[in-house]
């Protein structure tokens, strides 16, 4: 994987899923620092992740969080994602102690249905100009 991408906190993203670029606008507004770099799963630069991290991108609905050089998706990828949230928003990892086949269970039925209740988009988010550093 490209040098200039380690060590860096990545979330890869459903670029065609609506609920997703809402999370992506949401965590960019809460975040406490901002440290987080975004990419879609579709880019060349997701599926270069994907591939480094030998995650199926035909098996991912929404999120992959890359955290210390290690991947890491569905409801644990959105949990430990709030730790880099502000205020209330960072107690969302306390969810972490539930047991994994529970916590993808939710996660898979939401993952399911965005497109039915959020809706799709013909193209990924397109950032300002202010926040085109952080998506790669």
């Amino acid at each position: 994987m490209n040098n200039i991408l380690r060590n860096k906190t990545i979330l890869l993203f459903d670029g065609y899923c609506n609920l997703c670029h809402s999370s992506v606008k949401f965590v960019m507004k809460q975040e406490k620092k901002q440290e987080l770099y975004f990419t879609s799963l579709q880019s060349s630069v997701g599926l270069e992740i994907l591939n480094y991290y030998k995650i199926d991108a035909s098996t991912i609905d929404s999120l992959v969080l890359i955290e210390k050089n290690k991947a890491y998706i569905k409801s644990t990828a959105a949990l430990r994602l709030s730790k880099y949230l502000k205020g209330i928003y960072a107690l969302g990892y306390i969810f972490i102690i539930v047991p994994p086949f529970i916590r993808n269970w939710v996660y898979d039925f939401i993952a399911k249905n965005r497109y039915k209740w959020y809706g799709k988009q013909d193209s990924c988010i397109i950032p300002d100009e202010n926040l085109a550093k952080r998506f790669l």
